[in-house]
């Protein structure tokens, strides 16, 4: 079990980046130890602004300076990222095109005991809504390691989501990250089987176990939900004929609307979403919230295998 959260790793990546980028600007909102950002507030204060429990105003001083020609990167808990700063974001980043990349740690239900204020499960239907914005979820530190260096030079908005705690490794060595561009974890023939962020490793696992079962199932790693990866999607769909998608996301407007929106205009097929419900989710550890909704790897294999009696070939 890989002992790295995901935020830690981009932090890290994105220091070393900073070290000899000044144009490198963190800004954050009295959340450097949840962010993992006290890095840049000790050897980088130059390139550290916190602006305290002022949310609304990080995303304006970041606007500001991407068009001083800065890149500012700007961390907060992700359910108040994405829910107190819409109109900011709206406005100074999206309307004004400015180059600022959002991330949101501690996403989904990663602060699950602390309940439903805290749970950013809304935050991709928000964020996937705006013309130009683009939406990543890593799968693991290897490839947030690699979205990180990617998008210190990547030009526009972006919001990056990633949870709170230690995730599994997805990716030996390093891992391969397009922007758009998803990644085919295992091959497979009856049925799709997509994941995004840190329901990705599920989403692998339950393809392995399939096999004892004599499913043949295509495991892809969607890390990109805007763009979506349009080629991928259309060819594994044509292939199997039935797609499954599982995030840690209310079942409206998330990967599973956008795969849904893109299906039923070029190649309809039956499609099952393993996702949140539209209610409260419950409080507790990420792992009981995950084990209750069914985002684990053997209710996934047990989806698999209901909704594949129901649509037969």
């Amino acid at each position: 079990m890989n002992d790295l959260p995901c935020r830690k790793t981009f932090s890290d990546t994105l220091f070393v980046k900073a070290k000899t980028d000044p144009s490198i600007i963190v800004l954050t909102t009295d959340a450097r130890f949840s962010a993992a950002v006290d890095n840049f507030a000790e050897k980088l204060p130059q390139q550290f602004i916190d602006v305290g429990i002022a949310e609304q105003n990080a995303i304006g001083i970041a606007a500001g300076l991407s068009k001083a020609g800065k890149k500012p990167f700007v961390f907060m808990p992700a359910c108040f990222l994405t829910a107190r700063c819409v109109d900011q974001i709206k406005v100074d980043v999206v309307y004004s095109k400015a180059n600022v990349k959002l991330i949101g740690v501690s996403g989904g239900v990663s602060y699950g005991p602390l309940g439903y204020t805290h749970h950013a499960v809304n935050d991709i239907a928000i964020m996937r809504t705006f013309p130009g914005m683009t939406v990543i979820l890593p799968a693991d530190p290897s490839q947030t390691k690699a979205i990180a260096e990617k998008m210190v030079e990547y030009e526009g908005p972006a919001y990056i989501r990633m949870g709170r705690n230690p995730v599994p490794i997805v990716y030996e060595g390093e891992a391969n990250f397009e922007v758009g561009k998803a990644n085919i974890l295992m091959d497979g023939s009856d049925v799709t089987i997509i994941g995004t962020g840190e329901t990705t490793y599920h989403c692998l696992e339950a393809g392995k176990k399939l096999k004892k079962h004599g499913i043949s199932a295509e495991v892809i790693d969607m890390s990109t939900i805007k763009p979506l990866d349009e080629k991928t999607l259309l060819k594994t769909s044509k292939k199997n004929g039935r797609v499954i998608v599982v995030e840690e996301h209310t079942i409206h407007g998330g990967l599973g609307s956008a795969i849904a929106e893109f299906l039923i205009q070029n190649n309809p097929v039956p499609v099952k979403f393993i996702s949140l419900p539209d209610e409260f989710p419950i409080s507790g550890s990420q792992p009981q919230i995950f084990e209750y909704y069914g985002l684990t790897c053997e209710k996934i294999v047990q989806k698999t295998l209901d909704f594949l009696e129901r649509f037969r070939n």
